[in-house]
Parts: structure tokens; sequence; C-alpha cells
């Protein structure tokens, strides 16, 4: 992005609604024909008095979602394309906010739908806390069993830790959240979204944002519906990736480090260790089939955290749970331990 371009252009997109800025929504947009219109219309149909534009990265998508996008901007100019060729999501991100005029910018997920309220509770919280960047709840909705069971993972500290951004909480200072609607300067100050990061781009950005001072703001106010991944194998894809992005994330920002996030692949080593050490005792010292004990464990508290946080659900979707839970764990572990063999293999000559 050029700062001196884009304080140029800024300074005459300045809503014409009182005092409230203009935003600039973008998105990157991969194979969304199904929910492109809902995603851009839930933002052009905002509750907000300031003016709205809507800036699409276009990958290089096999269905018809550049026909979508192009008809979209032809009924209505507030509607941008920008092409992405690589696809990827940071390189999007950064030539949409480098395309787009205003000075709140809006990041929206091509699956996500935001409620009416969005963007005027986003700005009234810059406005009064003083943050960079606010944000909410990725709250996950399924649409069958298997998605209800998925849903209730990603929302429950079993599955996915303490995160506000997925089990909610008070409003205040995060880390991270889901989405975001930032101030332009910030983002400019940064350089924008770090293109190495295929994904946890938002968290390493969330993380420079705090590290240069500026204030991330969650409220739980700022709740967005989000579609799980409706098979195991496209949940534990999903999960592999975050685990290896996260793993370069701490790579590159060893202050990150926690407990959280060491506990997926601390479990995963763990039943590892005691299935080996259970089958060696099958047939050598009988003492090291007390190894057998830690998957053992795993299992039953993977089966307590199913009862606990099932309740509610039918009864397809509890038995789904245990296995999204193990997906869920076994995948984020397996690609952090992914991530350190790559590391490794750069490190050594």
């Amino acid at each position: 992005m050029s700062s001196r371009a884009r304080s140029t252009t800024s300074s005459r997109a300045r809503s014409t609604n009182g005092d409230w800025p203009a935003v600039s929504a973008v998105l990157t947009v991969l194979n969304e024909e199904k929910h492109l219109r809902s995603a851009v219309g839930s933002v052009l149909a905002q509750d907000y008095p300031g003016d709205i534009e809507v800036l699409l990265a276009l990958g290089p998508s096999k269905d018809k979602t550049d026909a979508v996008a192009a008809a979209m901007s032809a009924e209505d100019p507030r509607v941008i394309c920008v092409q992405n060729p690589s696809g990827r999501t940071p390189e999007g991100l950064n030539k949409t906010i480098a395309a787009s005029h205003h000075q709140i910018v809006a990041r929206v997920d091509g699956h996500a739908e935001l409620p009416d309220h969005y963007l005027r509770t986003a700005v009234e919280l810059l406005q009064r806390t003083g943050a960079v960047n606010v944000g909410g709840l990725m709250w996950a909705v399924g649409h069958n069993e298997f998605e209800r069971a998925v849903a209730r993972a990603m929302t429950s500290r079993f599955g996915v830790g303490n995160a506000p951004f997925h089990v909610g909480g008070a409003e205040g200072p995060a880390d991270t959240v889901y989405l975001g609607v930032f101030r332009r300067e910030a983002l400019e100050a940064v350089g924008g979204y770090d293109e190495a990061f295929t994904r946890a781009q938002d968290w390493e950005m969330n993380y420079r944002l705090r590290r240069a001072g500026g204030l991330i703001w969650f409220t739980p106010e700022l709740r967005v519906s989000y579609r799980p991944r409706g098979s195991v194998t496209t949940l534990s894809q999903q999960y592999f990736n975050y685990g290896l992005w996260r793993g370069e994330v701490m790579r590159q920002h060893p202050d990150t480090v926690n407990l959280r996030y060491l506990a997926p692949p601390t479990a995963l080593l763990g039943v590892a260790v005691g299935l080996v050490t259970g089958v060696i005792g099958l047939f050598t010292l009988p003492v090291l089939r007390w190894g057998f004990v830690l998957p053992a464990g795993y299992l039953a508290l993977v089966l307590a955290g199913s009862l606990v946080t099932g309740r509610g659900l039918g009864w397809r979707a509890r038995l789904w749970l245990p296995v999204v839970y193990a997906s869920m764990h076994g995948s984020w572990g397996t690609g952090f331990f992914a991530s350190l063999k790559r590391y490794i293999r750069r490190a050594v000559p």
C-alpha cells in the first residue's frame, strides 16, 4: 500500500453523513458462487449512516464467482472488483485495501453474513475506545448433525481453548478478534498483512498492531454467523492448517507461545508415545504396557468432554462430537509438528 496515495484519496473519501466515517469492506473470494451475493448484500444493507464500498479480491475460481461479482458491480457502483491471480488471502487483502478509498477498513469473509448493526457498532467502538481494530465472535452455526457437532466444538473451551472470539466473554482488550474493523492508518503503519502467512495472517497482523502500541478490542455484540466444515476430511484439513500456521507465528514471534497453543501437540505426542510404548510392551517388557494409559486417558477425556458440552444437541450430533474433538485436536497437533519440521529443514544446511 502507498501511504501517499492513501492519504490523498482518504481526504476525498470522507462520508457526507455527519461524523460517520466512510467504510471500505474488503473480501477475498474463491469459489464463492453460492454465498457471495448474501455476503456482499449483508454489507450493503448495513444500518450505517456513512458511505460504504465493497471491494472483492477475485481469485482463480472454478465456478461462476467472477460472473456473480461482475453482475453485482454492474448493478451497484459501490461494488469494486480487484484481480487476485494467486488466490491467496493475504495478497488479496492487501490488494483490496490498496484499491480502497476510505479511512475505516472492515474485513469480511465470503461465507459470513454480518448482522445489520455490525458496522455502526464497530465504528462507535473505534471512536469510544481509541482501538485500532475491533471485532467479535466467529459464531459457528451448523445446518446438519455433523455441522452442529462441529459448531458446538468450535464454540467450546474444550474444543478451541478460551479465545474470546470463539467462546465469547466480556467486552475488552484482546489478542485478536474475528475479521476486524480497522483504522486505515494503523494498517499502513505496520505495512499491511504479511503475505508469507497463508493462514493465521489475522492473528499475526493483530500481534504487530499490538506490538506497535495499538489496542485490539473484542465485543460479543459483533457476532458473525459462520458455517463450519461439512466433513471429517475438510475439518481435519482446516485444523491441520491452523496448527501449521500457528506454529509459524510462534516461530517468528516466540513471545506468543502459550499453553493453549501447546495443548493439542502435547496431547498428540502423549497419545503417540503411549501407543508405541504400549505395543512394545506387548512383546517385550510388560511394564511398558502402562503406556496405553495415555491414549486411554485422552479417550476418556474426550468422551467426558463430549458428554458435558453436547447437552442440547440431537443424538446424532452427540455421537459425532467425540470424532470432531479428536479430529480437531489431532489435526492441529499434526500441523504444529509439521511446522517444526519445516523450520528444522530451513535451519539445517
